[in-house]
């Protein structure tokens, strides 16, 4: 999987993912590997999505902009 794509890129390819896992024709074989590269996709899109809520809250904090509570 290609480490160089972005957050939207990766949703594209989860939803053509999903869309092939939708056909009623897919194998079994063709349905597992699907399912884990989805699974691989949706691992990166979170460490994306962690790694902005992290500078945007740095940012926020490093800036006084607000006293942020991370949880």
């Amino acid at each position: 999987m290609e480490n160089n794509k972005t957050f939207e890129e990766y949703l594209q390819s989860l939803d053509k993912i999903l869309r092939s896992l939708e056909d009623k024709q897919i194998s079994l074989e063709d349905a597992v590997k699907g399912y884990t590269m989805g699974l691989e996709i949706s691992k990166k899109c979170y460490e994306i999505l962690n790694s902005s809520e992290e500078l945007v809250v740095k940012k926020m904090t490093d800036s006084g902009l607000v006293d942020f509570d991370k949880e």
